[in-house]
């Protein structure tokens, strides 16, 4: 039953319904609310006629409809389907591109997801979080690889090409429709909490809230991963640094929820697989 369900086609059957309905038993009483007694039985045996016709024609109306707006809703999830898969394509190439940073992308969006629903969002919120987290280096794909792929520190030239990942992605991304909700992420998860980020410098409440959630497991992911020049830091560690910052870094609410997801999961081992990223 619930697959035939479909809101649309029963206000539309509602509306023709309802109408039909009062043309046949309104409206040839008010036209003949003159003639004789007589014809009452004539007008009650035509008004239930007028009826059953109008539920049947109203019933087929509505399994036409409904049958529409099935295939249309199907359309849309495979389309929803293609678009996500697309998007899962592209942080796969950064990950090829860049080997250190595999399964850093799906770690992060799954985790993200997770918080940001601990967080109340819900429904079509959740899929921009999703796609948004899945897209948050995608900006990385106009570094150039001597200085993406340097195994040790940037100095500070390089840091400045770095740090203009956010603004790429935007560039990328800004041309394509249904990606416009997304771009919270990718353009802001390197603000931070008291205005010191960038690329823009935002502060508190002003960075939105999907990419105030990201910046915490973001970071989490960063220092739980195994670098050339360190080795992953222990999951007891990663903690406390999230909390140091709260409230300068993080948005106090975002490193709360995260500390309660991440206790209400099962204790990560000391020491994690082999992993890297840089910010």
């Amino acid at each position: 039953m619930r697959r035939w369900w479909s809101p649309a086609a029963a206000r539309i059957v509602a509306v023709y319904v309802a109408f039909s309905l009062a043309w046949i038993l309104i409206g040839d009483r008010l036209a003949e609310a003159a003639k004789p007694a007589s014809d009452g039985l004539r007008l009650t045996i035509e008004d239930a006629k007028g009826t059953l016709f109008v539920l049947i024609t109203g019933a087929l109306v509505y399994a036409l409809v409904a049958l529409h707006d099935q295939r249309q809703r199907a359309l849309r999830q495979e389309q929803e389907r293609a678009y996500d898969e697309t998007l899962s394509g592209w942080a796969a190439a950064l990950d090829l591109r860049d080997r250190s940073t595999a399964e850093h992308t799906s770690r992060v969006t799954e985790l993200t997801v997770a918080l940001a629903r601990r967080a109340g969002l819900s429904g079509h919120d959740l899929v921009q979080v999703r796609r948004g987290a899945t897209l948050h280096d995608i900006g990385k794909m106009g570094v150039p690889d001597e200085i993406l792929l340097k195994p040790g520190a940037l100095d500070d030239a390089e840091w400045v090409q770095m740090r203009r990942h956010p603004e790429l992605a935007v560039q990328f991304l800004h041309g394509i429709g249904y990606l416009q909700p997304a771009l919270d992420i990718p353009w802001c998860h390197h603000e931070k909490w008291d205005g010191s980020g960038y690329p823009r410098g935002l502060a508190g409440e002003q960075i939105p809230l999907a990419a105030r959630l990201f910046a915490v497991v973001d970071v989490y992911d960063a220092v739980t991963c195994d670098r050339p020049y360190r080795g992953p830091m222990p999951h007891t560690e990663a903690m406390d640094l999230v909390r140091a910052g709260s409230g300068s870094h993080f948005d106090p609410e975002a490193v709360r929820l995260f500390d309660e997801l991440m206790s209400d999961r099962s204790p990560r081992h000391d020491g994690a697989p082999e992993r890297d990223r840089r910010p």
